[in-house]
């Protein structure tokens, strides 16, 4: 691939995926390299330097050490390594606490109550959560509507949209996409806030509803993105990211052992 004027972008990611595929199709219309990257693959220091900016769709051990590599090196980011630490569950609920979102408690040995049962890191490549089971953290279960209210927070480079998806919920059957609907302003409002926190460009929470109380039960900072219809503010948020550019000066001192023993 040659370079363009526009810069650019390495995108952690499967080349045909239905959403980023388009994505990037409309980013090279605005003479903005794209090259697609393997999820999984380990990147070295001398490809990410070829980046104008990392953009990551999967999170795991490898795009985790991508982005912090990036982000202390001058590479910019699209959700850089503070934004993919909230796989982690229990920093991903504590940044929801801490923006507003009831968040329903957790345990990390097997409890006396009603529980779902999730990994620690939310990897691409782990099981869904289960209601029982073995797990690493066991989240108290909310007796809620089988519905997940999926709230996609995106900056466009002007503002920080925010899009609310309905779907059915795992932990009850198949997933299916129901429709789209209004965003509850004060739950909107906190995922502004918790894309404040974390510098993130985009973001995702779930929540869920239990007798008209919204409970936040996982943040996700790599979303699909389907049947959301953003494929147009996504490249825009990419490419206000890309002109943005620049280090992550909050990352500098932060200890490389801490990383390494954070992503393995």
């Amino acid at each position: 691939m040659t370079d363009t004027s526009g810069g650019r972008i390495g995108l952690v990611c499967d080349r045909e995926h239905d959403v980023f595929s388009v994505v990037a199709a409309r980013l090279r219309r605005r003479d903005i390299a794209v090259e697609f990257v393997r999820p999984g693959r380990e990147l070295a220091p001398a490809e990410i330097d070829r980046f104008d900016l990392l953009a990551n769709k999967k999170v795991d051990p490898a795009s985790l050490r991508a982005l912090y590599y990036a982000d202390t090196h001058g590479t910019a980011t699209w959700n850089g390594f503070l934004t993919a630490l909230l796989g982690n569950r229990p920093i991903g609920y504590a940044a929801l606490r801490a923006v507003g979102f009831d968040v329903p408690e957790y345990a990390f040995e097997e409890p006396d109550y009603d529980y779902v049962a999730k990994t620690m890191f939310d990897w691409h490549y782990h099981p869904d959560p289960v209601r029982g089971g073995d797990g690493d953290v066991y989240q108290r279960y909310v007796p809620a509507e089988p519905v997940d209210y999926k709230y996609y927070g995106v900056d466009d480079g002007v503002c920080r949209r925010v899009r609310v998806l309905r779907s059915t919920s795992k932990l009850h059957g198949e997933k299916a996409y129901l429709d789209t609907v209004d965003p509850d302003p004060e739950l909107a409002d906190r995922v502004r806030r918790l894309m404040d926190l974390v510098d993130a460009h985009t973001i995702g929470v779930d929540v869920v509803d239990a007798d008209g109380t919204p409970y936040a039960v996982d943040v996700n900072p790599a979303m699909s993105f389907r049947n959301a219809d953003m494929e147009d503010v996504l490249a825009d948020s990419m490419t206000a990211a890309l002109e943005r550019g620049g280090l992550a000066p909050s990352l500098k001192s932060l200890d490389r052992g801490y990383v390494a023993d954070v992503a393995d």
